[in-house]
């Protein structure tokens, strides 16, 4: 257990009707006695005047969680308190005055993952779940905090260990009454494993896509209409509009909610041979951003020819037949296609329904994602490697392939802090806010 206590506020700064001071450590009720909030029952709120060397602080609820039932596994207690800035400037000094200290960003759940009332992955999900904007977010955050992820490595790791044990009864004992090449028994062990980490990987970044938003860029040559298209979309003048060539130079990105999902829309640059630097560098970001992101929009005008834009264009992109009120644009085979047109509203509500459903497609699943951020990613592909070199070597190297395994299982407690996560706790809990 920690030997300092700490306190944070733990609703938003500023004035408001509530504010609430959490405190954690194992001088959490002296703190509350020293106040004038002594002899709580647990996890039953009371109402007390706080007060400080003789000087009033506030009428507040007080409530009293002891060690182990706690949310870090300490002493904590909360201080429901008016919401005014002096009120909770008085309080938080007095308890300064007794010997806590402000909390850092995380240190609550840092401190409930090292008494393990959390893992690692469902403390990064605690993070999510702050952060989350839409209803798939929090969705996702909540069935990772629930523990759907650690169960899954807890699944990986399990098949591990059973084809270490194997590998290890024929290098620990090999003069013993145990079947010849016991290793080999371990092969499909590891080839389902292989197969459960590559699908894992080859899960289209759904995870990731949930959390950090689903991008979406529209693409096509100058004056299709894309800035217009766009605006309608975000649904405000996001964009500059004009009769002119090229007017848009550079990406200009909008953060939108479509169908529960979180979606981040790209307007660009025309793509076309550029008639000066400026422009030039604009069409280098519109290529970059149409390769990188999960669903084109290719925009079309009537007379339009396919141009460049076809070249970035991919199976399952959308082919939008733009300024109908104008004439019509030739579908493309292979393509789903709409006919729209920004200044009638013709074909705006149907994009917007085939993108919500696109996103309900990529994004929703049956099971759990086994990635949620980048960090989960990186172990899982330095997890295959060694499963992989494991399943080379284990009919002629059974040593190596036991040397291989370890790793993997390594890597794997890494994910939800099971061993070796020093190295990671200060990236993970540097990005909570602080009182959580």
């Amino acid at each position: 257990m920690n030997p300092d206590t700490i306190f944070a506020l733990a609703t938003p700064p500023g004035r408001g009707a509530i504010a609430i001071l959490r405190l954690s450590g194992p001088a959490t009720e002296a703190a509350l006695a020293a106040l004038g909030a002594g002899g709580l029952k647990p996890r039953l709120a009371s109402l007390r005047d706080l007060t400080h060397d003789g000087r009033p602080i506030d009428q507040a609820l007080v409530l009293r969680f002891p060690a182990p039932n706690s949310y870090t596994g300490e002493d904590c207690a909360e201080l429901h308190l008016h919401g005014g800035r002096a009120v909770v400037e008085a309080a938080s000094q007095a308890l300064i005055a007794l010997g806590l200290r402000p909390a850092e960003p995380g240190e609550f759940t840092r401190r409930a993952f090292e008494n393990g009332r959390m893992d690692l992955a469902q403390a990064e999900a605690v993070a999510d779940l702050i952060d989350a904007e839409t209803t798939a977010q929090a969705s996702q955050a909540l069935g990772q905090l629930d523990g759907a992820l650690s169960r899954t490595y807890a699944g990986f790791r399990r098949d591990l260990l059973k084809a270490m044990a194997l590998v290890e009864a024929e290098i620990d004992f090999p003069d013993e009454e145990i079947p010849d090449n016991l290793a080999r028994t371990a092969g499909p062990v590891l080839d389902r494993l292989i197969a459960d980490l590559r699908a894992a990987l080859a899960d289209a970044r759904r995870g990731e896509r949930v959390r950090e938003g689903y991008r979406i860029v529209l693409i096509g040559e100058t004056n299709a209409g894309k800035s217009s298209l766009f605006n309608a979309l975000v649904a405000r003048e996001a964009a500059i509009v004009t009769p002119i060539a090229g007017t848009t130079r550079d990406v200009l990105d909008a953060d939108l909610i479509i169908g529960g999902y979180a979606v981040t829309l790209s307007d660009t640059a025309g793509l076309r041979a550029a008639e000066d630097v400026v422009e030039a560098e604009g069409v280098r970001r519109a290529r970059a951003r149409a390769e990188a992101a999960e669903l084109r929009l290719w925009v079309r005008g009537p007379g339009d020819p396919p141009g460049v834009a076809a070249d970035y264009v991919q199976p399952g992109d959308l082919l939008i037949r733009n300024k109908s009120d104008l004439g019509h644009t030739d579908p493309v085979d292979g393509l789903d296609n709409l006919v729209v047109s920004t200044a009638t509203g013709e074909g705006l509500a149907e994009l917007h329904d085939w993108i919500a459903a696109r996103l309900g497609r990529d994004l929703s699943g049956a099971d759990f994602p086994a990635v949620t951020r980048e960090r989960h990613r990186r172990r899982l592909v330095e997890a295959l490697t060694d499963v992989e070199a494991a399943r080379r070597a284990l009919h002629h190297t059974p040593e190596m392939a036991g040397d291989d395994l370890r790793r993997a299982a390594e890597t794997l407690g890494r994910v939800t802090g099971a061993i070796g996560v020093e190295d990671v706790l200060g990236e993970v809990f540097s990005t909570f806010c602080i009182g959580k």
